[in-house]
């Protein structure tokens, strides 16, 4: 549903941004978008939302301060587990180039036989 509103919201502007009707086009879409933003409908789930958004902002801001500090571990060097995983994956990268480069030389070019 949300985007679905943000798409109709997009084709408005759109519209709007890109329309030659003139100034007097232009303000029937303005004077149309304010009758419907205004409707009690409208109005209703805005603050339906407000309120939403209200009770889940200490929710949100405790997730990305745990999640804040727990990259600032790992950034700090507390997490040494991953730092040798880091490692090791490279080793495993710089190994996997040199396989290919030996493949691709053992093949006869065929060119050459024509």
């Amino acid at each position: 549903m949300k985007g679905k509103i943000l798409f109709l919201a997009g084709l408005g502007v759109g519209y709007v941004l890109g329309t030659r009707a003139g100034r007097e086009r232009y303000e029937q879409i303005k004077r149309a978008a304010g009758n419907f933003w205004n409707t009690p409908a409208v109005q209703k789930q805005v603050d339906n939302v407000q309120d939403f958004v209200k009770d889940k902002a200490p929710d949100v801001v405790e997730f990305v301060a745990d999640g804040a500090k727990k990259v600032a571990a790992q950034v700090s060097g507390r997490g040494s587990t991953t730092t040798k995983r880091s490692s090791a994956s490279t080793g495993a990268k710089k190994s996997t180039p040199a396989k290919k480069s030996t493949a691709t030389s053992t093949k006869k070019p065929t060119s050459s036989s024509n």
